[in-house]
Formats: C-alpha cells, structure tokens, sequence
C-alpha cells in the first residue's frame, strides 16, 4: 500500500492587507475557519498528517483556535517560521523584519516531512476536488526515469479574484502536454467593468484574459524537493540578503529547477472556485460560498459533529 501524503500548511503570514489572523476568522456555521475545510476534504482525501507552518508569536491562539479540534481527527504536527532560522553561517541583517517567504516556510517543515506531501496557504479554499487531484499524484508511482515529476493544481484567474482589492497570483505558463513551463508572479491584479488587469511595476496595466491558468500555492512534491530547496534559498541569500522586502517564493524556486531540467510539473486542472480572505469585506462572500456548498451537500452543516 502506497504511503499516506502530508499536507503541508503554510500558516505563519501576517495577513497585513486582512488586518489580523486571518488564519483563524470563523467563517462556517459552527466557527469553522477556511483552513477547517480544507484540513476536512485532505482527510476524507486520505491524507494521513498535517503539518501546519507557524510564528511562534502566534502559536497560543493558533493552537487553541484550531490546532485542539484538529487534533481531535487528524495527526498534527508544527513547525516553526522564524528569521534566524537560516543555513549554518548566516546571520539575520540588522534591517530585516519581514519574512524570508514561502520557499523559506516550506523548509521550517522538512524535519517533519518524511514521505510526498502537499503545500498549500491557510488561508485559501481550494475545494474537495482539488485534495483528490493530489492525493492521487502522490499515490501513484513516481516515473521510472527522467526528471523528478512535481504537481500543480491549476485554477482558473476569474474564478480566484477579490472584489474588494488587487490580488498576487503566479500567472502559469503550460505547453501542450499540460506541464507548467514558467509562473510569473503578478502581484496587483483586479477587476474592473472592462475587464481583468495588472499593474506593472511602471504603472502601465497588463491586460488579462481571465482564462489563465493560476497558481495559488497548491503542490504536490516528493521528499526530493528539499536539497533543491536549500540549495536555491542559499543563492537566494547571496543575491539578496541585503534586500530587506525580498522574499524567497515557493513558486520562484520551483521555475528555477523548471529551468534547470531538473524537475517536470504537471498541472492539474480543478473546477473548483477559489474563496479567500484577502480583504476583511471578502469575509461575508465566503460565509456565502460556504453556505452555498452545505445547502448542496458538498458539507455538513458543523464539520466536525
């Protein structure tokens, strides 16, 4: 029998545009927060342990919060995000108050980690479809030579955008075959009356179709993944340390070992639509979309009754 895959959630972001933990806002009917759904479709998915990536700042109300129920139904484990926890050597600049990023959140995790597992931001809805499209890539075999295979849920932009705010999103490039060859991450996305656009850093606007393909932090990894990491967040360090906003993406690091041959993603389609709480008024249209899964039946009312 094939291993169990791990989720990995990366819970240690500030939220600074939500204005608070948006980690834990309840948003079901019995308090359930975004995170509680999808901690419940990777469970019913066969996911076996959830590792969740926090600042220890936040631990107390994180763990009183959702950590006791989780642990009620789920194999739970933490791992911690902090500054200093870089490669032996290193030392945090003096100006640096900002994390190191999602590629840095992820390595915190590896002592935890000992199988394939998946990635994916606390504070998303990816839906039911989108844990069984990654658990089972993870349970399959992994291809009997070539470059390691990788995988992405892909979701479509217009189903992924706040209409309170710009939005970040990695903008994916595939070829024909369905493997993702570059994500470009655009980090001032909205929608207005004629339609979906970037602002570029010149503050020119890009023009988008909609119909891209989106990444929203959603991988499904082998354990391999972890020298590359560290590895790349090593140059990172050397190019950047000094940079007191720069951040180490996950989506970065994953582009650069596209580029190197070393790895092959496959991007994996879901129909499902994103919620999130980018924005403290994004909150009531995902109590909606929530309740609108429940009156189908996608849900209970109360998850963990």
């Amino acid at each position: 029998m094939s291993q169990a895959p791990t989720l990995v959630v990366l819970a240690a972001g500030i939220g600074s545009r939500y204005g608070g933990l948006k980690q834990i806002e309840p948003i079901g009917p019995g308090g359930e927060a975004v995170l509680d759904y999808a901690v419940f479709d990777a469970r019913r998915e066969g996911f076996g342990s959830f590792v969740f990536v926090i600042r220890k700042e936040i631990e107390r109300d994180f763990r009183e919060t959702l950590g006791r129920r989780f642990e009620a139904h789920v194999d739970v484990r933490y791992a911690f995000q902090e500054l200093d926890m870089l490669p032996q050597g290193r030392a945090v600049p003096a100006d640096r108050k900002k994390p190191w990023g999602t590629g840095h959140a992820l390595l915190c995790a590896e002592p935890q980690v000992n199988g394939p597992f998946a990635v994916i931001n606390a504070d998303d809805f990816y839906g039911a479809e989108s844990f069984r499209a990654l658990g089972d890539f993870l349970r399959a075999a992994p291809p009997a030579a070539g470059p390691e295979l990788y995988a992405m849920v892909g979701f479509l932009l217009e189903r992924t955008l706040s209409e309170h705010g710009t939005v970040a999103r990695g903008i994916c490039r595939t070829d024909d075959g369905g493997n993702l060859l570059s994500v470009e991450e655009l980090t001032a996305i909205e929608r207005q009356a004629d339609g979906i656009r970037n602002k570029e850093s010149d503050g020119s606007f890009r023009p988008l179709t909609g119909h891209e393909i989106t990444s929203l932090n959603c991988w499904g990894f082998p354990t391999g993944l972890f020298p590359h990491l560290r590895r790349l967040f090593a140059g990172f360090l050397d190019h950047n340390a000094g940079q007191p906003r720069a951040e180490f993406y996950l989506p970065m690091a994953v582009n650069a070992l596209i580029e190197e041959g070393a790895v092959r993603v496959k991007v994996l389609p879901t129909p499902c639509r994103w919620f999130g709480v980018t924005y403290r008024d994004d909150r009531a249209v995902v109590i909606e979309g929530i309740r609108a899964l429940i009156r189908s039946g996608v849900y209970p009312e109360k998850l963990w009754n």
